[in-house]
């Protein structure tokens, strides 16, 4: 039988949009710093998917500069900048902060001065959508961004993160939204493109890519495809809940993700439950990652109060609008068949 692909928060596969507007870019001779013909055209590119993703992630107004990936744009908006978060933040975020504040039960941050915090808005392992306060520094837009209605002018903060692969779009390209008037210092520095937030020469195929898919994404929101998708989400939890009664149901009780469960069946090692699910032709991620060769429990988890069984027992299923029901049955039947089998050799 075919593959099932479940991993849709680690990187979505490439849309026909995203693939036909890197074709024809690729077909763009001129470099966008050109005063000639061919560079003006190549600039126009960069600057129709620049109001593109604006558009799609309700920037009117404000600064959309293209960088590498959220990766980049997390280093480009919080290094130097003393800024404090929680241990539920992704690493390329983490990295940059102090992770001293506090997380509740249900996976949401305690924030006390919010121009010097940078937070998630949705957190990729576990779904959980944040209740955001006007005024952050920074927020990691990346995982909702197309998955729920958000725009940047909502949510009143200085600067956000996100990432097109996270779309569908191609990998290695991702912006920094801010807004306009931010200080900012440059980190790579050279021919001042990007408005002097970042020198070098303009990925267009990427960028061209980002646009087409930020604007085919936002057409799907407004079209309820996502809706469809948290119905199959919650098929697969009551599914899986009538069978399995020790699984635990990571933030359930609030709001998530449309396509986002996490679960964790203590016991049962959510790298094990990766390998054997990879075996039987679905892709999912375990709720721990491995540095260094050595798993460690999910940090996520760990700072929402579980325990360490607990929190290296996690999987993360996300689903994708290409998913069916069939995937969602199959994933499931096979899930139990083989927790039923761990939990009759562990008795």
């Amino acid at each position: 039988m075919s593959r099932v692909y479940l991993d849709y928060n680690a990187t979505v596969p490439l849309r026909t949009e995203a693939r036909a507007a890197m074709i024809a870019a690729m077909d763009v001779a001129g470099n966008p710093s050109s005063v000639h013909a061919e560079g003006r055209a190549a600039k126009g590119l960069v600057e129709r998917a620049r109001t593109q993703v604006a558009t799609a992630f309700g920037a009117d107004g404000a600064d959309v500069v293209f960088v590498s990936g959220a990766t980049e744009a997390a280093a480009l908006a919080c290094a130097g900048r003393g800024l404090v978060g929680a241990d539920i933040e992704h690493d390329a975020v983490r990295s940059w902060i102090d992770p001293v504040l506090s997380v509740d039960a249900n996976g949401q941050v305690g924030v006390t001065e919010p121009e010097r915090t940078a937070l998630q808005l949705a957190n990729s392992e576990t779904g959980v959508i944040q209740d955001l306060p006007q005024g952050l520094a920074v927020v990691d837009a990346t995982q909702a961004f197309g998955k729920i209605p958000v725009a940047f002018n909502w949510l009143g903060c200085q600067m956000a993160l996100i990432s097109a692969h996270k779309l569908g779009g191609p990998k290695g390209i991702g912006a920094l939204v801010m807004k306009r008037g931010t200080d900012l210092a440059a980190q790579i520095k050279g021919g001042g493109q990007e408005m002097g937030r970042r020198s070098g020469t303009e990925n267009i195929v990427g960028i061209a890519g980002f646009g087409a898919v930020a604007e085919a994404s936002a057409r799907d929101l407004d079209a309820g495809v996502w809706d469809r998708v948290e119905k199959l989400r919650n098929i697969l939890d009551s599914t899986l809940e009538a069978d399995a009664k020790e699984t635990i149901f990571v933030g359930k009780e609030g709001r998530r993700l449309p396509n986002t469960t996490c679960f964790s069946t203590p016991g049962w090692k959510g790298e094990t439950q990766v390998m054997q699910m990879d075996l039987a032709g679905f892709a999912i991620s375990a709720g721990s990652a491995c540095s260094s060769g050595k798993v460690k429990a999910s940090a996520v988890l760990t700072a929402m109060g579980f325990d360490t069984a607990a929190a290296s027992s996690a999987i993360r299923v996300s689903l994708g609008p290409e998913t069916t029901e069939d995937d969602v049955m199959r994933f499931a039947e096979t899930w139990l068949t083989k927790w039923n089998k761990h939990r009759a050799r562990a008795a």
